[in-house]
Order: C-alpha cells, then sequence, then structure tokens
C-alpha cells in the first residue's frame, strides 16, 4: 500500500516554493530547519521524486516539484475548505449568496467584485466555489449556486448569460525558449503541432484555444501536460515544461517581470468574453442581481 503524505509535509514544500528558502519555510511552520530538512527528504522518498534542489543560495523546486506543489495547494485548499465547511455546519450558517467561479474570474476579478458588494453590506456571507467553466455551469443549472462566472466560448442551454468582461489568451514561453527569440509569428498549424502545457478538459481556456483553432482550420491541440490550475501551468512553462497558452489576466505580472514572453500568433483570434450564467427564465433578486451589477460595472 502506498504511503499518503502528511498534510505539513505537503505544506513545507508549497512554502519552499513561495519563498526559495528551505530555513524561511521552516520558521514559517515553527520546526527546525534540521526537521524541515528531514521532513523533505520523507517526502521525496514516498513519491519517488526529486522535490527540491538545495543549493548555497536557497532551495528552488524542481520541474517536478513545483508540479507537485501546486497538487499539495490544492490538497491544502480542499482540507481548509473542509475545516471551514464543518465550522458552518456547526454554526448552522448559510451562505446568503452562493458564487461559483471559473479559475481566471476567481482569481483576479471576482475578489475585487465580492469587495465592493461587502463594503455596502459588511454583514453579507458570501460562499465562493472555484472550479473550471464546465463544472461552474453545472451548478448552476442544479441550482447548487445563485451565479455562476464562466470564461468559456459557448455556455449550455437553459442559461442566461450576460459578458462582465473580456479578455484575451497569449501563448507563452520561458524566456530562454527558441520561441521567446523568433521573429515571425507562430501559425495555427505550428500551433496545433506542438506539444503544450494545458488546462484540464471543461477549463475554458482551453475550450477557447481548441474552439479557435477549428475555427483556424488548424484541427486540436496536443498536450504535453494536463494541469489542473492555471498557477500549476505558468509554474510549469517557467520551469521550462513547454509552451502554453494563458489569459493575459494571468500571465500579465510574469509578462511585464520577464519571467514569461509572449509569442507572436498569425491568424487565430485568442480574445474572448467572461460572462455571468445564472438559470434561464429566472430573474436575478437581492445579493445576486447586486453581484452581477457591480461586475458590470467594472467592464
Amino acid at each position: 500500500m502506498r504511503q499518503v503524505p502528511d498534510l505539513e509535509s505537503l505544506r513545507l514544500l508549497v512554502l519552499v516554493g513561495e519563498h526559495g528558502s528551505l530555513g524561511r519555510a521552516a520558521t514559517e511552520l515553527g520546526i527546525a530547519q534540521p526537521s524541515a530538512s528531514k521532513r523533505l527528504s520523507t517526502l521525496e522518498r514516498r513519491l519517488g521524486l526529486a522535490l527540491v534542489d538545495r543549493t548555497r543560495r536557497g532551495s528552488a523546486l524542481t520541474p517536478a516539484g513545483t508540479v507537485v506543489s501546486d497538487w499539495a495547494r490544492r490538497v491544502l485548499d480542499e482540507v481548509d475548505g473542509l475545516l471551514t465547511g464543518a465550522d458552518a455546519l456547526r454554526s448552522e450558517r448559510d451562505a446568503q449568496l452562493r458564487v461559483a467561479a471559473s479559475m481566471t474570474v476567481a482569481e483576479h476579478l471576482a475578489p475585487g467584485w465580492i469587495g465592493e458588494l461587502r463594503r455596502t453590506d459588511p454583514e453579507l456571507y458570501v460562499g465562493l466555489q472555484v472550479t473550471n467553466s464546465g463544472t461552474v455551469a453545472d451548478l448552476v443549472l442544479r441550482g447548487e449556486v445563485d451565479l455562476g462566472f464562466v470564461e468559456s466560448p459557448s455556455v449550455p442551454a437553459g442559461l442566461s448569460t450576460r459578458r462582465v468582461a473580456t479578455d484575451r489568451l497569449a501563448v507563452v514561453v520561458p524566456p530562454d525558449h527558441p520561441w521567446a527569440r523568433r521573429r515571425r509569428p507562430v501559425g495555427p498549424p505550428e500551433l496545433a503541432g506542438t506539444p503544450l502545457v494545458v488546462r484540464e478538459p471543461g477549463s475554458g481556456t482551453r475550450d477557447t484555444l481548441e474552439r479557435a483553432l477549428r475555427l483556424a482550420g488548424a484541427g486540436g491541440i496536443r498536450p504535453l501536460l494536463e494541469l489542473g490550475s492555471t498557477t500549476a501551468v505558468r509554474s510549469a512553462v517557467m520551469a521550462g515544461a513547454g509552451p502554453a497558452v494563458l489569459s493575459v489576466l494571468a500571465a500579465g505580472v510574469d509578462l511585464v517581470d520577464g519571467r514569461l514572453v509572449e509569442v507572436s500568433v498569425d491568424g487565430l483570434d485568442l480574445r474572448r468574453s467572461l460572462r455571468a450564467v445564472w438559470p434561464a427564465g429566472r430573474s436575478l433578486v437581492g445579493p445576486a442581481a447586486d453581484l452581477l451589477a457591480v461586475a458590470v460595472r467594472g467592464r
């Protein structure tokens, strides 16, 4: 039977990636550095992977460590969600507004919208689920949330929709990738024929890319690595795994700082609309209507 890594070891790995230092990660967890080093070594043995490069200048995640760190972050987030949910059940406190958002919207837009809404109603309790666009649509259709935000190019029947923002996808590579120095744009056939780091099926970013390639007559994509979050895709690209197509909302800071380079693309429309969705035939009222109004004002 495989041994399951303990949560504190996963949290330590995530902190090493964030701080670039085993010592600082150990300090944040309140443990001695030798103990932290032993925990990381045990984690590497259990997984059979080299996760951290240790040098005199600090500690850096290996490419495998970067991917595992993102998965670990998702596990820790789920555990935090479990504990938060248990607290809510104990207090019998129900969310007054249940929202689901795709990852790009949840990471870059929804916090501002919800913050503005709560400034006018500080007592409002908002429950936000972060998932891919396909799952957001399913949650809205099943009535499990009051309002959803998606980034996919189409939505299922049975949903009303309204555009709340616009976005653009960009082909991105690390600075040392050959595409970072090329002078001619990448065309749809070449992009379709190149193995890419991609999100999982159901992701709005992946759906938008696949639709754009089909419309350009270039066929589908060739996944090199499938990851469950935008953060994981960014990290894998910066670690040298391969090119990816990301929202400029998600990659903007990395492009400005030079950690990623945008590659020119010719003959491919990668613009998209980010939209709110709710059950068709139903008028939004109360906090859900207020949140939609805040999102629309921010366009």
